[in-house]
């Protein structure tokens, strides 16, 4: 009777275990899989504040560089282009036209003294300056995230439970070549 009650308790201790793993696995994919779709949506909250500037940008340095339309064009294009990408590569893509076409005005804000020293534009542009560390920021959290999650997915015993709740490996936001790419300085 002892030696059936110490089986009894040792298959129960088992099958407790095992139902631990289960619900920890899954509730932890859960977790992770929220903290990613967070992590994207605060570098989606990012982009917009970065677009939401724009226009005011854009209307500061018209007073000052009236015959630069095609500069200004190229910034108000990209502008639509990310408002308007649904996913989430063509919002990092069209982020990075975006960030390009800014570089533009800056680099415009050189010839014109003024508008240099115009209180408006510096604080526009320390602002811009800000939300581009908070989407650097928030682009290294979604990948940590996704680092986080993959590890789950591809260690024992997690991928053993990631293919029982038919949980995949998921992409790093990757930054496009353009970016990427050392830019030239000449003198």
């Amino acid at each position: 009777m002892a030696l059936g009650l110490i089986i009894g308790l040792v298959v129960a201790a088992i099958v407790l275990i095992i139902v631990i793993a289960f619900i920890y696995y899954y509730n932890r994919f859960i977790v992770l899989e929220n903290r990613i779709d967070n992590s994207l949506s605060q570098i989606d909250v990012q982009l917009k504040r970065r677009a939401e500037l724009v226009p005011n940008l854009i209307n500061t340095v018209k007073g000052y560089a009236k015959h630069e339309k095609g500069i200004m064009q190229e910034v108000v294009d990209a502008r639509k282009v990310l408002l308007a990408a649904k996913d989430v590569k063509k919002r990092v893509e069209a982020g990075a036209e975006l960030q390009n076409a800014l570089k533009s005005i800056f680099a415009l804000a050189e010839n014109y003294p003024q508008l240099k020293a115009n209180e408006n534009f510096l604080q526009l542009q320390q602002e811009l300056a800000t939300i581009e560390d908070r989407i650097a920021y928030s682009r290294q959290y979604y990948n940590d995230s996704i680092l986080e999650y993959n590890n789950k997915v591809e260690v024992f015993p997690g991928m053993f439970f990631a293919n029982l709740y038919s949980k995949k490996e998921k992409e790093y936001l990757k930054i496009p070549e353009e970016i990427r790419a050392v830019p030239k300085v000449e003198f």
